[in-house]
């Protein structure tokens, strides 16, 4: 994974949308709220920023990028808001929703891919490809690694501010450690998890902009190969951390993109990578359950 300059480009493509997915992830856990839909809104954020790269006119130049991100932020955005408002006014349990909404999103954009935006050209199962002024730069050609790397990690910096800097951030993390607490000094609740999934949402978003129009420049069947619950995995080994996170997104990512190369030159099958990743995530979620349960008897 990390063996040439090629290589390191393959791996930080590969930890590119993982970076978003985590910190969309890490903004939904901070509130408290355990949020499994952010693969739904990559998906649905990836699908409306391809439709605006190949739809809207060519010379809007550089803006084209940024309207196709903006769209994707407020899409994945309004996805989770759902979910967010049923779990803060109606109590609905937000496991079972994002679950069920990210059956809805794959759905969706399934059909939406095989039917009205379906390429006439590339044959089934795909858009047509964005404008070239709606692609992303590539940073190391001929390697993928592209400059939605760069933004994920000014996602992550972003993050780092908001958690640490802001009204929001702090409200955030005190509806997290205690409700009651946070109903006391006078925080409202339901608000900051609302706002908790629309962050989440729109980080989620701008991922799936950053993939469709950065990696593969159009959207097709099978555009997150599951990415919101490795990212969740990054979140939970990062423990919501920025540095954490970054560390998890590229150790993820260099599973990915030397597994497939180890694959072919050896007999180690692409599936062990699927294993070593299973099982970092339960001894990230051991210890997280560990250090939870150390300081509610340190509490009692």
């Amino acid at each position: 994974a990390f063996g040439s300059s090629r290589r390191i480009a393959s791996t930080l493509s590969a930890a590119t949308p993982l970076l978003f997915t985590a910190v969309g992830t890490a903004i939904a856990f901070r509130a408290g709220v355990f949020n499994v839909g952010v693969d739904g809104a990559f998906l649905i954020g990836g699908l409306a920023a391809v439709v605006a790269g190949f739809s809207l006119p060519p010379d809007l130049g550089w803006f084209l990028i940024p309207i196709c991100m903006v769209i994707a932020a407020a899409f994945g955005a309004a996805w989770l808001f759902i979910p967010g408002w049923l779990l803060a006014r109606l109590e609905v349990d937000e496991v079972v929703s994002t679950l069920m909404m990210n059956f809805i999103a794959a759905a969706i954009t399934g059909y939406l891919v095989n039917g009205p935006f379906l390429s006439k050209q590339s044959g089934n199962n795909v858009t047509p490809p964005v404008h070239e002024g709606a692609e992303l730069a590539r940073l190391m050609p001929p390697a993928t690694l592209h400059s939605g790397f760069l933004l994920g990690l000014a996602v992550l910096v972003a993050y780092a501010f908001w958690a640490r800097r802001t009204p929001a951030g702090l409200e955030g993390a005190w509806v997290g450690l205690n409700r009651r607490f946070a109903r006391a000094v006078g925080v409202s609740v339901p608000r900051t998890i609302i706002l908790c999934m629309v962050l989440s949402g729109a980080v989620a978003g701008l991922g799936g902009a950053a993939h469709g129009l950065g990696q593969l420049h159009r959207f097709s069947d099978g555009f997150s190969a599951g990415y919101g619950f490795t990212g969740m995995a990054v979140a939970l080994l990062g423990r919501n951390t920025p540095i954490g996170m970054l560390i998890g997104a590229v150790l993820f990512g260099a599973l990915a993109s030397a597994g497939t190369t180890i694959q072919l030159f050896s007999n180690i099958p692409l599936d062990l990578v699927n294993i070593i990743q299973g099982i970092v995530m339960i001894s990230a979620v051991i210890e997280v359950g560990r250090i939870s349960l150390l300081r509610r008897r340190a509490k009692a």
